[in-house]
């Protein structure tokens, strides 16, 4: 076999691929034996077909095709071997020449990794914020946790902002009451936002018994989208009441024993969690100086692809999950289709950059990627999916995926190496030593790398749906609240 390889441009190619017949030997007899099994011939034993027999009843081009197919992978295989080439996706086959007994001669042509090479990044400088935790900060965090420890008491009086009414619902469109249009013994807090647009300012000022009607368009439900009108009437009415910022409290929502040791631990965490947050910033930022510095071209078909494989995901996935249509979502977003076409087609092109250019540097670094770090990473994965490391294991196995958590584990190495040579400032001018923050420093980045390689849409996404706060406190303090709330 020879073969030769002509560069179309910087991410395709067309191999050239000349066959001696004798190399079709083993396809051949191949061939002859599948058709041997297909068919039948009066006076031969199925399987038994003499060769010229079926060459006179089916045509020796019917072998010819049979052979070509099966041996066409394997040429294709050795000339990409002989060319030493990195292809990307299926090639496009064009035989252009088969002489029975003398020669097969085909070409392909197929997208290729292009030669990146890897800039100095030795002189990237980013900045990132400052680590500063204030105490209007630590104030927030316990009267977050002060909140959740609230208890609600019944009252005589109207209903005001924060106060916690029980009311039935009922919503008529055009004069009819909808089938789910009837609630009753809904618990609202007043100012929430978790119900009706207008339900605030229709019970405000209501006592126990008193009732109001208010428009507004429906949310959900089979008159979804529709504007319809809304009785409420008010049961009951009760107070939220916070208990004491002391000693005592501390002992009754946390394992400490004084509120300056709650507000210390408070204190605490916030700032391990900007830390992690400053670390995920200057991952990102150092990320996007490099990709400045590279010229990494990108085949034209594998950005299409993954276009459209975001586009997918986006809609089938996390709006589907959501009851949302894009044209729902771009509504909500205010963009048009335009625009999200758009930043789309930039999300796939920084994802195919980014791998690029770190499976580049994971080579001429020789990064490799151990047991423990792979297993990792599959720990932090199944934790964000939402399944068990053991569930999410088996689903990448079974799926085929374990080289795709190995590319990302040894891309966030690559990018540490990045990162570590960095210049990396707050924005008090202090130098940031990253390794002294964060040990997990390659962890993370292989976070970051993930989230630069995959869809983006779940940032998306968060635009559309409730925000809610996370008042949960951790261990005894969940433990309590919950005796509490009892």
């Amino acid at each position: 076999m020879k073969s030769a390889v002509e560069t179309l441009n910087p991410t395709r190619v067309r191999l050239t691929v000349e066959v001696p017949f004798e190399e079709l030997k083993d396809s051949l007899d191949a061939a002859y034996k599948k058709i041997n099994q297909q068919v039948t011939v009066k006076g031969f034993r199925k399987g038994k077909i003499p060769a010229r027999v079926i060459d006179q009843r089916f045509g020796r081009g019917a072998v010819l095709e049979e052979a070509v197919n099966d041996a066409l992978p394997k040429f294709y295989t050795d000339a990409v071997n002989e060319g030493e080439l990195n292809v990307l996706g299926q090639p496009e086959v064009d035989i252009t020449e088969l002489k029975d007994g003398e020669l097969l001669a085909f070409t392909a042509e197929v997208d290729i990794r292009p030669v990146i090479e890897i800039p100095d990044y030795s002189g990237i400088e980013v900045t990132v914020d400052s680590i500063e935790v204030s105490d209007e900060d630590v104030d927030k965090s316990v009267e977050q946790l002060r909140d959740r420890f609230a208890s609600t008491n019944p009252v005589e009086r109207a209903a005001a902002e924060g106060d916690v009414v029980t009311i039935d619902l009922e919503a008529k469109v055009d004069g009819e009451v909808l089938p789910d249009g009837v609630a009753t013994g809904v618990q609202y807090t007043i100012g929430s936002g978790e119900l009706l647009d207008g339900i605030d300012e229709a019970v405000t000022g209501l006592e126990a018994g008193g009732e109001a009607t208010f428009t507004s368009e429906l949310k959900g439900g089979a008159a979804e989208g529709k504007a319809a009108e809304v009785t409420v009437k008010v049961s009951q009415v009760a107070a939220r009441e916070l208990p004491e910022l002391d000693d005592e409290f501390a002992q009754m929502a946390s394992e400490f024993d004084t509120l300056d040791e709650l507000k210390a631990d408070s204190r605490k965490r916030l700032e391990s969690s900007k830390q992690y947050d400053q670390a995920t910033q200057a991952q990102e930022r150092v990320l996007d100086e490099l990709l400045k510095l590279a010229e990494v071209p990108i085949p034209e078909k594998l950005l299409a692809e993954e276009i459209n494989t975001r586009k997918h995901n986006l809609e089938h996935h996390q709006l589907g999950q959501m009851g949302l249509d894009l044209a729902k979502y771009l509504e909500i977003q205010g963009k048009t289709e335009e625009e999200f076409d758009a930043e789309t087609k930039e999300q796939a092109e920084k994802g195919i950059k980014t791998q690029f250019i770190l499976d580049e540097l994971v080579n001429k670094e020789k990064l490799n990627v151990n047991q423990e770090e792979l297993t990792e990473h599959l720990m932090r994965r199944a934790q964000s999916s939402g399944m068990s490391p053991d569930q999410f294991a088996q689903a990448v196995v079974e799926g085929g995926q374990v080289p795709m958590l190995v590319g990302e584990v040894a891309r966030g190495k690559a990018l540490a190496v990045v990162v570590e040579a960095a210049k990396v400032t707050d924005t008090n001018g202090e130098i940031v030593d990253l390794d002294d923050e964060d040990d997990d420093e390659a962890a993370e980045a292989a976070e970051t790398v993930e989230a630069a390689d995959s869809t983006e849409a779940a940032d998306s996404t968060e635009a559309v749906e409730a925000v809610e706060a996370d008042t949960k406190a951790e261990g005894k303090a969940e433990e309590k609240a919950d005796k509490n709330e009892a």
